[in-house]
């Protein structure tokens, strides 16, 4: 497990693009047959990825977490963007398809993860927080039908924004979120941009309550997207590409511009889990 630590953005206003990449992206995502896992010092959150091809992978603590299992003080949040999987919990088998979710809660022991069909494996992306009660495991489809016997939600809570004059038409699936599927902190969700549309989330904002990663994806070889972060008049930017995750702190903005329409999966930790709690950035205000 990858260990990064806390920034100042103090500091940050000083890094230069190979310091910024070290601190805030995470690359090289999705190995086959390999779980890899990235642990921040912001709220603790660790995120990660699994893609099975020819093993089943099983999720477990390494000693970074000091934990007997990796679930043992924190919950788990899934959203498949590859081939369709399965999930394993505790001897239970979950089907997740295309952008279909889980949330995994407190005190599940065994995980592991397979594909379904090995030439178009699975790719689980994971963002994981502390947690300190349980709650149920759910499997969150993105559309289609329930399965018997397993607690589900049948569509994600969908809200459609912005126009095409303004080049942010987009769809906001929330996933894991108060009065949708109950968690500790963990918030999750995944917002797709309409073809045309390139930005995201400007007008900018920061909520020092809470930080967030973002998952960029949907998009082609050539294709990339500047990440926009840092204070609002300190602004820095990033280029991600094609199944990209990168960090931002609460202290910072979070906002993309891409070349064409892209999809993103955002992840939130810390201490609250209002949606709505935002500090917005006035556009006269950032430099």
């Amino acid at each position: 497990m990858e260990i990064r630590t806390y920034s100042s953005p103090r500091d940050v206003k000083t890094y230069d693009t190979t310091r910024l990449r070290e601190e805030f992206l995470i690359d090289d995502l999705f190995r086959p047959d390999e779980i890899k896992l990235v642990y921040s010092y912001i709220d603790r959150i660790i995120t990660g990825s699994a893609l099975p091809v020819k093993q089943e992978l099983k999720l477990t603590a390494g000693e970074e977490l000091r934990a007997e299992y990796f679930l043992e003080r924190r919950e788990l949040g899934i959203i498949n963007i590859g081939g369709k999987g399965v999930v394993t919990v505790d001897g239970r088998e979950y089907s997740v398809g295309y952008k279909d979710g889980m949330y995994i809660g407190r005190g599940s022991k065994d995980i592991s993860f397979k594909s379904t069909d090995p030439a178009q494996p699975a790719k689980f992306y994971l963002n994981s927080t502390p947690a300190h009660m349980t709650y149920p495991t759910v499997l969150i489809r993105l559309d289609g039908e329930p399965e018997e016997g397993v607690v589900i939600v049948k569509d994600c809570n969908k809200v459609e924004l912005g126009t095409l004059e303004e080049s942010n038409h987009r769809t906001i699936n929330k996933y894991i979120l108060p009065g949708q599927v109950e968690s500790c902190q963990l918030v999750m969700g995944m917002t797709k941009l309409e073809p045309g549309s390139v930005w995201n989330t400007m007008p900018c904002h920061t909520h020092d309550r809470r930080m967030e990663v973002y998952l960029y994806f949907d998009m082609g070889e050539d294709d990339l997207v500047f990440h926009y972060m840092g204070e609002p008049n300190e602004t820095r930017h990033i280029i991600m590409r094609n199944e990209q995750a990168v960090i931002s702190p609460s202290w910072s903005i979070h906002s993309g511009s891409g070349t064409r329409a892209y999809t993103f999966i955002w992840g939130m930790a810390g201490e609250n889990q209002a949606f709505d709690d935002m500090d917005g950035c006035a556009m006269k205000d950032l430099r």
